[in-house]
């Protein structure tokens, strides 16, 4: 029987769908995040273009955690602290005098290495549900040293009066070039971390999360993959953190907080694990859907959870899936 006959010789296309479908939905995703702010300057409703930054914002978070998560498959209950040690580097500099952004990032960036190399180092020796409590132990760990800073308001976090310059000019102070510099970022990750995927490390990486004996027999050093994978996520995350503290005009410890990494994780999960341009749809959606739920009741995170349990249960491969599978159905109709 032939290839065309039993349908063998059709697989081949659904695959290159796939790829162009992923290759376009990240540029309409930009695209329609860059005229939102023309949207709401028409509209007069600039509080919404504040929540639509912060959703590029916890993208780039989001994104981060994916190169671990998705990619990697390493899951990390503390990935927040590396939002909060860019977060903290950003109020501390502001605070000081030094909150230039072209100084804040490279300092953050710094850091955020630094505590990534020493947590990874001891996380990584171990695997399951042992790697899962040991992130969640360090995570834990910046977040009661954070409480500590009673320099910086401790508990009650620090209150920034200004926000970071860029090259000595105000730029953040104006909410539309501030989304703009933060849509910036997140195409850089975004672009950042396809490459890194694409990349001979970044197969490297998705072979050691499906079979790390198998790679480690190739040559590859296991350890040290997952090891630089899980630093250069961390520094991500940190470039979030930074924005997050100029966004917010506060840093909390609160931004360390165990939970914290845990709506960063059902932000994947919800966009689609391993699915970059997922990651994403899930920081919008996961933001989205809190910001509606909270103005109907205060018991809103009661019903949060059950929305998020049925999406979980019900849907294969989140949102970006969902609407491949759509595209893919329109195009065959069509």
């Amino acid at each position: 029987m032939s290839a065309e006959a039993t349908g063998a010789g059709a697989a081949p296309p659904a695959p290159r769908r796939a790829l162009a479908l992923d290759g376009v939905s990240p540029l309409v995703l930009l695209a329609l995040f860059g005229l939102f702010p023309l949207v709401a300057i028409a509209t007069g409703q600039t509080y919404w273009l504040s929540l639509v930054n912060r959703i590029v914002i916890m993208a780039i978070a989001a994104l981060s955690l994916d190169l671990i998560l998705g990619v990697g498959g390493l899951v990390s209950f503390g990935h927040a602290a590396f939002v909060g040690i860019g977060a903290y580097t950003a109020g501390i500099m502001v605070d000081g005098g030094r909150g230039d952004l072209l100084l804040v990032l490279p300092v953050a960036l710094a850091l955020a290495a630094a505590f990534g190399a020493f947590t990874g180092a001891a996380s990584l020796r171990t695997k399951g549900v042992a790697f899962i409590m040991i992130t969640l132990a360090f995570g834990q760990m910046a977040f009661f040293f954070s409480q500590a800073l009673y320099a910086y308001g401790g508990d009650d976090g620090l209150t920034l009066f200004e926000r970071s310059t860029v090259a000595g000019f105000p730029v953040l102070e104006n909410k539309v070039a501030f989304f703009y510099v933060s849509l910036g970022f997140l195409a850089a990750a975004y672009t950042l971390v396809r490459a890194i995927v694409g990349s001979r490390f970044g197969r490297a990486l998705q072979g050691a999360r499906d079979n790390p004996v198998r790679v480690a027999s190739f040559g590859f050093d296991v350890f040290r993959i997952r090891l630089a994978a899980y630093v250069m996520s961390g520094m991500l995350a940190s470039v979030a953190g930074v924005l997050l503290a100029n966004q917010a005009e506060f840093v909390s410890p609160a931004y360390m907080a165990w939970q914290r990494s845990g709506e960063l994780i059902f932000m994947i999960i919800i966009g689609g694990l391993g699915s970059l341009w997922g990651a994403v749809l899930g920081a919008a959606a996961f933001l989205l859907l809190e910001e509606a739920l909270s103005g109907f009741s205060e018991h809103w995170k009661l019903a949060f959870g059950v929305l998020i349990v049925l999406f979980v249960l019900f849907t294969r491969g989140g949102l970006a899936d969902l609407l491949r599978r759509l595209t893919s159905r329109g195009g065959a109709r069509g």
